[in-house]
């Protein structure tokens, strides 16, 4: 099973990982990814709306395809919403098997549809007092197509 949340306040990854694999003897590999909030020419906040209950489906979806994927592979989803600053966290994978190939095929599989499927808009706020709407990256989209290929 991979569990998906949505939240407002920090995680503390290594605990989510400690309480993913916490009285596991089965598991072989763990992987963790934390996604942060870069300090891009004066970038001073990213700011995540969404819809929570059609976000939240959509993240539930990508963990279940995860899980069927990759049947032997636990693992804990968590992206933030909210304003956010640089260098905070703000999105979570982490992931555990047997294998370790599973365990990191899952993570990187959900890392790049969390970024093309999930539903997120993202606003920048700049120092000069300018903002705007974060437009979708064509190389993320490129990622995640290595994962429709049979």
């Amino acid at each position: 099973m991979i569990a998906a949340r949505l939240q407002t306040e920090p995680f503390d990854a290594a605990a989510e990982q400690a309480a993913l694999i916490s009285a596991r003897t089965d598991l072989g590999a763990a992987v963790q990814f934390t996604g942060l909030v870069r300090a891009d020419d004066g970038l001073v906040a990213l700011t995540l709306e969404h819809y929570p209950a059609m976000t939240l489906a959509q993240m539930q979806a990508i963990a279940a395809d995860a899980a069927a994927r990759w049947p032997d592979t636990i693992g804990t989803i968590i992206h933030r919403h909210g304003r956010l600053l640089p260098g905070e966290p703000i999105v979570l994978v982490t992931t555990a098997s047997p294998h370790r190939a599973h365990a990191f095929a899952a993570a990187s599989f959900l890392m790049d549809w969390l970024k093309t499927k999930a539903p997120f808009w993202k606003r920048e706020e700049w120092a000069d007092g300018s903002s705007r709407w974060v437009e979708a990256k064509t190389s993320d989209n490129h990622a995640a197509e290595q994962w429709l290929a049979p």
